[in-house]
């Protein structure tokens, strides 16, 4: 298997496939820094015999919005990362703690509850939505008792950290309990024979043991919820103060219609944040989706 992907095949195959997935990324650059009159009238090939390229569409989308739509994307982007920060670090730290006790700390029904945790990923996200967002907006009631009360959060952005947080506990758990556990076994012992407690151990053994498989699902986790739509739509609606890129962008492919240099600068700027956290902990990537594949 090895050998298989490291022959001269495959090295050609993964250029290939390298070069075909960059070729629309490239042409979404070039034409965002294209002038409109060349974006209407010419293929974003044509950068290579004209190269006449500006910058004003990218402050047009950032701060000014244009074409009919007051406001630019400046405000969403602020907010996507006061999203996508909190909603990635939200599940990481929880779920590590909890594959930490899961996997070491032994207490009747342990099994079960990683189980249940591990069964939880099947529930779809589309059938949750609705039910979450009623229980946020008014609570919990049987009969005429309430079990919560409304926790009125609207136009902030807690629903939506909660929501992601909790879509993203039983798939983190279960990829951090499988690297977790398979750590030596020797190591935790001697620990807890000086003396070290739980908390000592996670924190000076554990994690930097298991840094790996965090950086590996804080790219996913990320990734997932700088691109997410539905969620955001959902619990932080399409107002300036909580709703993210997505949101807006979703509002600016009706808005502008033929705007294909303000389009494609806006939908580059996407890209912009998610492909520096991407490379940042790349070196932490393959050694993560590996994580628990092996023993010792």
């Amino acid at each position: 298997m090895r050998r298989s992907f490291s022959s001269p095949l495959a090295s050609v195959f993964v250029i290939a496939v390298t070069v075909l997935w960059t070729i629309p990324t490239f042409g979404l650059l070039a034409t965002s820094l294209r002038p409109k009159e060349a974006v209407a009238n010419s293929g974003w090939w044509e950068v290579f015999v004209h190269p006449d390229l500006i910058l004003s569409n990218y402050h047009t989308v950032l701060f000014e919005g244009g074409f009919g739509v007051s406001g630019g994307l400046m405000p969403y982007l602020v907010n996507s990362l006061a999203i996508s920060v909190p909603a990635t670090v939200f599940p990481l730290v929880l779920s590590a703690l909890a594959a930490y006790a899961l996997a070491w700390v032994r207490f009747k029904g342990s099994d079960t509850v990683f189980f249940v945790i591990f069964a939880l990923q099947v529930v779809p996200l589309q059938m949750a939505l609705i039910p979450l967002l009623q229980l946020f907006s008014d609570g919990a009631h049987l009969g005429d008792v309430t079990i919560l009360p409304a926790l009125d959060l609207g136009g902030t952005y807690v629903p939506v950290w909660l929501a992601h947080t909790m879509f993203a506990l039983p798939l983190a758990t279960f990829l951090l309990h499988n690297f977790i556990s398979q750590l030596p076994r020797d190591l935790m012992e001697a620990a807890l024979v000086d003396g070290a407690s739980h908390f000592k151990i996670f924190r000076s053994i554990v994690l930097p043991l298991c840094t790996p498989a965090l950086a590996s699902f804080a790219i996913f986790q990320f990734l997932w919820v700088w691109n997410d739509l539905l969620v955001a739509l959902t619990f932080a609606g399409g107002t300036p103060e909580v709703a993210p890129m997505t949101v807006r962008l979703a509002q600016l492919s009706g808005s502008f219609g033929g705007r294909w240099e303000l389009l494609t600068a806006g939908a580059f700027l996407s890209l912009i944040v998610p492909l520096i956290v991407f490379f940042s902990l790349q070196r932490y990537f393959v050694k993560g989706l590996l994580a628990g594949s092996v023993k010792g």
